[in-house]
């Protein structure tokens, strides 16, 4: 048993550190998860598939600004 100033052996069999990690592995999995995600977002902001719905002006229930009636006795 390892106390706080020895370091844990570890031989390779039996019980392994749960707080050890490998992180090389961690930081180039964490790169390519964002390199995916940030290709994905590019793809999807430049396809024709999402289009962002404008407001025609010509639909006769559109708003013009500053022409909302108010009611009566109001300001």
């Amino acid at each position: 048993m390892a106390t706080p100033t020895e370091a844990p052996r570890h031989d390779g069999h039996g019980h392994r550190d749960p707080f050890s990690y490998d992180y090389d592995t961690l930081r180039v999995v964490g790169l390519v998860l964002a390199i995916v995600m940030f290709v994905v977002g590019i793809l999807t902001a430049l396809s024709k598939k999402f289009k962002c719905k404008k407001s025609d002006s010509s639909l006769p229930e559109a708003r013009q600004p500053g022409k909302t009636p108010t009611p009566a006795g109001s300001a």
